[in-house]
């Protein structure tokens, strides 16, 4: 409760034979309308500074970090009256040319549990319109942080394009063995010549599932995020002035100053900083992975949690691949899959 001195407003509202009530009607009345102004004020300015890509629940975040405490009915309100609220996304289109001849490999994503960097990218192609054109961009963000670690922006849709993004994210974390390399089914992912790239440097292949977008949805919400906040909302003479926004977007923006609500409002660099600035107990290097089948939970770092061997069915099967963080390359507890087929053939 609000004190002057050793009173307080209750008290020295008895003592004045006024009701509390009526005392904060005049405190509003007096001081409302200036405190109100400033409130909408310092909500404009953040909403032109991320040229209205906020929405009410960051606006909320970034007024409190600014000492401003209001909760979002009041941040909608007001946004609403000013017409700041943000661009509505428009319809999802499907670019993945998934019928293909070449391997596709099993979806080791929804099976990890991540607990730090570079255990699980993520990677997707998406079209731009320009006035005359279509052109296409490749991406790659690191799971757990959502940071844009890799792109490329170009008139084609070939392997080419994805293998620089790539490299510009090798370049970029120089990751170790292990890692582990999710991406749809389209053919650009499963060429030869993109697989055998993440192989040479000990990369593990990870795909989502037909016809099935919500496998890879991390990287679908951030394509969703730059088109409804970037493209949707801006008007490009070519490909090279659509390279500069989408440089200045990932690079300046999104990376460095953009609110995750996935990362507890806080920008990926941010998140990454204060995540190597924590105690190392707290930066652990191995993922968890988990297998539907059994129900258990495996620590890749060589150890196992059960003393038995569960037997894994044919498409569970961990076998021939590795972790992120994992040595051996597969669990102990795992029976490959030739082990499997040979006891189903003695019980029968």
């Amino acid at each position: 409760m609000s004190v002057q001195g050793n009173l307080s407003i209750e008290r020295m509202c008895w003592l004045a034979g006024v009701s509390r009530a009526g005392f904060y009607r005049e405190l509003e009345h007096r001081y409302g309308v200036q405190q109100d102004m400033e409130l909408r004020s310092e909500m404009q300015r953040i909403a032109v500074e991320h040229r209205r890509r906020y929405g009410y629940r960051r606006i909320k975040i970034a007024l409190q970090k600014r000492g401003f405490y209001v909760n979002h009915k009041r941040v909608l309100q007001l946004m609403r009256e000013d017409n700041l609220l943000s661009l509505r996304p428009r319809k999802f289109v499907v670019t993945t040319q998934s019928r293909h001849s070449l391997q596709v490999y099993l979806n080791l994503a929804r099976r990890m549990k991540l607990t730090g960097l570079n255990q699980l990218w993520v990677a997707d192609i998406t079209y731009i319109r320009l006035q005359r054109e279509f052109v296409y961009l490749a991406v790659i963000l690191d799971a757990y942080s959502r940071k844009v670690i890799g792109w490329a922006l170009d008139r084609s849709m070939t392997t080419a394009l994805i293998l620089t993004a790539l490299r510009q994210a090798l370049a970029e974390r120089q990751p170790p063995p292990g890692l582990v390399h999710h991406s749809d089914r389209g053919v650009q992912y499963a060429s030869a010549e993109y697989v055998q790239v993440l192989q040479h440097h000990g990369i593990q292949l990870s795909m989502s599932r037909a016809g099935n977008p919500y496998d890879n949805a991390t990287c679908e919400s951030w394509i969703k995020t730059l088109k409804v906040e970037e493209i949707y909302v801006n008007q490009y003479q070519d490909l090279e002035d659509l390279r500069g926004h989408v440089q200045e977007f990932i690079e300046q923006y999104y990376n460095r100053s953009r609110l995750h609500s996935a990362l507890d409002y806080r920008s990926p660099e941010e998140f990454e900083q204060q995540l190597a600035a924590g105690p190392a107990s707290n930066a652990s290097t191995a993922a968890i992975l988990s297998f539907s089948g059994h129900g258990e939970i495996y620590q890749c770092n060589g150890e196992q949690p059960i003393s038995h061997s569960p037997t894994h069915c044919l498409d569970e099967s961990p076998a021939g691949y590795s972790w992120a963080g994992c040595s051996p390359a597969e669990p102990a507890c795992a029976s490959p899959a030739e082990t499997i087929l040979n006891r189903k053939v003695l019980f029968e």
